[in-house]
This record gives structure tokens, sequence and C-alpha cells, in this order.
């Protein structure tokens, strides 16, 4: 998303901004500081790795379904010749294989399971951009409005049924674990989004913090710490360490998604792909929103007016300015700091030896503090 970053968010990408002291304390990891040069490495790696058993999966599809899949990824135009577009960064499946490494265990072991959370994660795209009516993504048209309602969410469904193909073939001991793992996310993950449409309906002073938060837990950090899960199984740790794992990737999910609101509203469409305030003029209650509607604020009771009647063109920027002068921005980006605080506190849990967290820590500070 274009080169977008604000103070806060400056914070998060230097060394002592967040740890598991605090806002203030020290980030355990190699010394010096991350450049987001180790997770560029790490996410390429894994694309390279899961890109491969992700095609052969796709191409087990049926020939309708497979289409769309493909355009889906970016792998094919929308009447099946060849592209090379973005199939996205492969964060999911990277902290698959990176808690799977950190733990000792054998990423090529792995690749499966890192495969299996990406056709999930997928899969939840498909449906995400029908029920929200998204345009774009990833810089070109959503497969729904390309192909249909019905076709981008049948393809959803099978990207979801391959997750569970790839794991229950998969020899490994502990796939049979990850496949209960990863369906119990799958619930959690519909229950989320049920949640966030539900809120949809309610009006702007009806939804609580507290319950945008567990929303955004269930919908972005539950797949976050179910795909560092994994890569724990798969290493053959113990469950205290399992579990430990999945706390930092929620914790961490959380903060991804706290950033991931800032910047769909103040993010440069030209780089993020999406129009500007779309989640706005949809009235989507955003964390960000829901924060400053909370304020108690001047501002806040000029968003609250704005939010109970339909969205009108140009208003735009008048609903970006009631959002910022509430502070639904600052709340947002502190926010994002202090999860990423408690999710050092829960990698240092299960993996104390910080040369050994060193690549999960990466990718925890590379979505927390990406700008595109």
């Amino acid at each position: 998303m274009g080169e977008f970053m604000t103070e806060p968010q400056q914070g998060l990408a230097r060394r002592g901004s967040v740890g598991p002291q605090g806002r203030h304390g020290m980030l355990p990891g190699p010394a010096g500081p991350l450049d987001g040069h180790e997770a560029v490495v790490l996410l390429e790696r894994t694309r390279a790795l899961v890109d491969l058993e992700l095609r052969r999966a796709l191409d087990s599809l049926p020939g309708s379904m497979r289409r769309i899949a493909l355009y889906h990824f970016g792998w094919e135009q929308a009447d099946g010749t060849p592209a090379a577009g973005n199939a996205g960064k492969a964060i999911r499946p990277a902290l698959v294989l990176t808690a799977a490494r950190a733990l000792g265990g054998r990423q090529s072991t792995a690749v499966r399971a890192a495969a299996a959370v990406e056709l999930v994660h997928n899969f939840t795209l498909l449906h995400d951009d029908v029920m929200d009516r998204d345009t774009t993504r990833r810089h070109r048209p959503t497969a729904w409005t390309v192909f249909g309602d019905a076709d981008a969410i049948l393809a959803g469904d099978a990207l979801q049924a391959l997750a569970q193909q790839l794991l229950a073939e998969d020899p490994h001991p502990a796939s049979g674990a990850a496949a209960a793992r990863l369906a119990a996310c799958v619930v959690e993950l519909c229950a989320g989004q049920h949640a966030d449409t539900a809120m949809e309906r309610r009006g702007p002073h009806d939804v609580t913090l507290d319950e945008v938060l567990a929303m955004a837990e269930a919908k972005t950090g539950a797949l976050l710490g179910c795909a560092c899960a994994l890569g724990a199984l798969y290493a053959g740790a113990d469950e205290a360490d399992v579990e430990a794992l999945d706390a930092f990737g929620r914790e961490a999910g959380l903060a991804f998604q706290l950033i991931d609101d800032v910047i769909g509203i103040w993010g440069d469409p030209s780089r993020t792909g999406k129009p500007a305030g779309a989640d706005l003029m949809a009235r989507k209650k955003s964390l960000p929103v829901v924060a400053a509607l909370a304020s108690g604020t001047p501002a806040a009771a000029d968003l609250a007016e704005l939010y109970q009647g339909p969205s009108v063109e140009g208003e735009v920027e008048r609903t970006v300015l009631a959002v910022e002068q509430a502070g639904g921005r600052d709340w947002a980006q502190l926010q994002a700091a202090d999860r990423m605080g408690r999710a050092m506190q829960e990698l240092s849990r299960a993996i104390p030896d910080p040369q050994a967290a060193g690549g999960l820590l990466a990718l925890a500070e590379f979505v927390t503090r990406r700008t595109t």
C-alpha cells in the first residue's frame, strides 16, 4: 500500500518500540535493527515452495473451478491465458514454515500444511469479496465481478475442501491434529465474518470496542494463530508451545488488522488497489471507526450522523476527517503496538532463544509496519 507510514507506525518499525514489557520494552531478536529484509527473504522462499504445492492442488480441480481459482491467484487471465499476477505475500504459509523451523522441525515436511493454510485464506477472500461487494483485489477485478457471485462462492468452497484434502492425504504424523485445528479455525472465521456482517445492520453507537476486537481476532487473528500452531505441530512441539504460538499469531494478527484498517482509510489507492474510503462509504464498522464513535468527542457525533445515513458522493473526506479528529487513527496505531507487545510475550514463552525466534519476529514486524 503506498509509502504510507505515520509516526506511530514508524515506531513499530524501530527496535525498542514494542516488546514484552510494553511499547517501551525491547523486542527479542537478532542484534541490530530489522529492516524487513529477513521477512522479504522468508516470504520469497515460502512463495517458491508453496506455489508448487498450490498449483498441483488447483490443477486437480474440475475445469470450471480451476479457471476461477487460477484467475483469483493471479496465474491466469479471465479467458484462461497465462498471467504473471500477484498471488499475495504468502504471510500465513510463511508463518507455518518459519514456526516449524524455529521449533526444530524441517520446513520441507510442513509445505502441505502451509499450502492448506493459504488455500483457506483465499477461500475467505473469495467469499469476503462477494459479501463486501469489493470490486478490486491485488489491482485487478475480483472473481465475482468476472465470473458472478455463485461461481466465486463455489470456487471458494472448493479451495476450502482442497485444504482439508491436502492434510488428509499428508503422511506426516501431525496431519490429523492439523486438520482438526484448521477445521476449527474455519468455523471461527465464519463466526467472525457473521459478526462483522451483523454489525453493519446495527446503529453506529450499538457496537462496542470489545465486540469489534473479538470480531477482528476471529476474522484475522485466528488464521494467523492457526498457521503458527500448525508449524509447531509439524515440528513435534508440546501442547504448551503450540498454544503459545497460536496466541502469538492471534495477537500479531490483531495488530495486522488494526494497521490494515488504518491503511484502508488513509492509504494511497494507487498502491492499495482499492478505492479510497470504500469501507467508510459502505459504513463498515472497522476498528478505527468504532474507536472514534466511542470517543465521546464532537467529531464522534459528526461521524455518527454520517454513519446513520446513506453514503453520499463527495463526503469521503469529511468522514475520514471525522474519524481522525475523534482519535480513531491514533487509537488503532497505539493498540497495534500494544498487541505486538503481547505477541512478543507469547513468542518468548515458546521460543526463549532470540536467534531461533528471529524469523517469526521479522514476519510479525513486517505485517504490522507494512505499507503495501
